[in-house]
This record gives structure tokens, C-alpha cells and sequence, in this order.
């Protein structure tokens, strides 16, 4: 087996657990339809990798799951940060419409995990962020390309958004593309402070409260 196919049989494992996720969560349940979500993300990145389509297969696959890992620590029971709470808080609110739990699952992933998942991925390849920064940018294309299909498939109802429905205005106010260079920013302040662990952790946690504070605004219930 090359180095390349044990990364890439990693990848096979994290689809596995979120496929096992899947199957013991109730379809509605909010944390079920953020896992769904990102089961066809991963699922992507994986199609592409065999493909051949990102130019370092090895760092991208590190990337991949240690980023999956940090969900997967969460919804296998393990300790729910700042970032995750508010939507294991409301995954049954019935005043909470599917696609808000998927933007909010969404939104903790990038705006959190995202950004320590590189520096995970830097200690584990001995490298530094710039040397991941095509990686990153190509799966953040990855989930960019998705958002759209993630709309159109969840949002409430044959006909686009009415201007006054109050689901238009919340998620306009929330964009993945400007998750995306936040989490770049973050890892990159993190990276340098690694030889600073007090202010490495202060900053880890005051970037989890606020990417918390963000979800629990995109998990408003809302009026049917």
C-alpha cells in the first residue's frame, strides 16, 4: 500500500462513521441534516482525491480528516465546545428549519474546527500553512460549490424566498466564503503563536465563543 492510499483509506473511515452517524440519528433531527451535509462534502473531496485533482493528494487527504476528526469528536459524544453547542441545543426545536441547522453545523465547522484543523494538519506533515494554502483553497472551493445545492435542496418550499421571509434576512447575514477567510486568518494567528500556549488557548477559545455566538443567531426559530 503507497503513502497515498493509507491517507486516502483514511478518508474511507471517516465517511464510515458519519455514514454510522447517520443511520442512529432521526432524519429531522438538526445534527442529522448538518451530517448529511457534510457526508456528500466528504464524499466529494474523496471522488476528487482519486481523481488525482489536488496536487499534493497527501496533504490534502491530512487536511481532510483532521478536520473531519474535530466534528466526528463531537458528535461521538466526546465534549461539545462553545462552537457546537447551539445547534446540539436546538437539533429538535421544531421553530428551526432545516437548512439553518445546516448553515450553523456549517458555520462552527469552518469558522472553528477549519482553523485548527491546519495547524493539526502542519504538526502532522511538519510543515507550515503556507505550504497548505492550495489544499485548503481547493476543498474551500469544494464547499463553496455545494452551498448553492445545499439551498436549493433544503430550502422550505418549491418557490425561492419571499423578500419578507425572515429566512432571507438571517442568511444573508451569515456567507462561507467569508467563514472561509476568517478560518485562513485564524489558522495562520494560531500557527504563529504555537510557541505562546496561553495565547494560543485564549485566542482558540475567544474564536469558539464567537463562532458560537454566530450559530446560535442562525438557529433563531423562526415562524412557519
Amino acid at each position: 500500500m503507497t503513502r497515498l492510499e493509507h491517507f486516502t483509506t483514511e478518508v474511507d473511515t471517516v465517511v464510515s462513521r458519519m455514514r454510522a452517524l447517520d443511520a442512529g440519528w432521526p432524519e429531522h433531527d438538526g445534527v442529522a441534516v448538518f451530517n448529511r451535509v457534510y457526508l456528500a462534502v466528504t464524499q466529494e473531496v474523496d471522488r476528487r482525491l482519486d481523481d488525482g485533482d489536488f496536487a499534493d493528494g497527501r496533504a490534502a487527504t491530512t487536511l481532510d480528516v483532521r478536520f473531519a476528526e474535530r466534528y466526528l469528536s463531537v458528535a461521538e459524544d466526546g465534549p461539545v465546545p462553545a462552537c457546537w453547542r447551539p445547534l446540539f441545543q436546538f437539533r429538535r426545536h421544531p421553530g428551526v428549519r432545516p437548512l439553518q441547522f445546516a448553515l450553523a453545523g456549517i458555520n462552527a465547522h469552518i469558522g472553528h474546527d477549519l482553523a485548527l484543523a491546519v495547524v493539526d494538519a502542519c504538526r502532522t506533515l511538519g510543515c507550515e500553512p503556507a505550504d497548505l494554502e492550495d489544499e485548503f483553497d481547493h476543498v474551500g472551493d469544494i464547499l463553496v460549490s455545494l452551498e448553492e445545492r445545499i439551498r436549493e435542496d433544503l430550502m422550505p418550499g418549491p418557490d425561492l424566498l419571499q423578500i419578507a421571509d425572515p429566512l432571507t434576512h438571517l442568511l444573508g447575514a451569515w456567507s462561507l466564503e467569508r467563514a472561509r477567510e476568517a478560518a485562513w486568518s485564524a489558522a495562520r494567528a494560531l500557527w504563529a503563536l504555537r510557541e505562546l500556549p496561553d495565547l494560543a488557548d485564549d485566542f482558540a477559545r475567544r474564536l469558539d465563543a464567537a463562532v458560537g455566538f454566530a450559530s446560535r443567531m442562525l438557529l433563531t426559530p423562526l415562524p412557519d
